[in-house]
């Protein structure tokens, strides 16, 4: 079992910034990708960004230049710092996890924080 413990969000205004964290843990042979994807209301989900073991990043090009993903392998943690933020970045975002358990991949997801923009 991998459970995902994720923190931050909350409310910002417009221009401003937030950081989410998220935190995987349980029994997995490795633990690959890591990542962030959200839903606004009435949208689909969509990627946000994902970072690889070897801290290589990729964004969406809607977060590209603003948004930061970072990881710490020995605290199998990943932080998204959220700069210059929009009322179009306004969704619950779920942090997800790509992991190996007996050759298996399987994807876990977390619960999902809200993070709103106000205008």
């Amino acid at each position: 079992q991998v459970r995902l413990m994720e923190s931050g969000g909350g409310l910002v205004q417009s221009g401003g910034a937030l950081s989410l964290s998220c935190k995987a843990s349980g029994t997995w042979s490795k633990l690959d990708d890591m990542g962030w994807y959200r839903q606004a209301p009435g949208k689909l989900r969509e990627p946000v960004a994902r970072i690889s073991t070897g801290l290589v990043p990729m964004y969406s090009d809607a977060v590209k230049g603003r948004f930061t993903i970072s990881r710490d392998n020995t605290k199998n943690t990943i932080v998204l710092e959220m700069n210059n933020l929009q009322p179009g970045d306004t969704a619950v975002y779920t942090c997800n996890a790509d992991t190996i358990i007996t050759y298996t991949e399987t994807r876990a997801w977390g619960q999902g924080i809200q993070v709103t923009v106000s205008g």
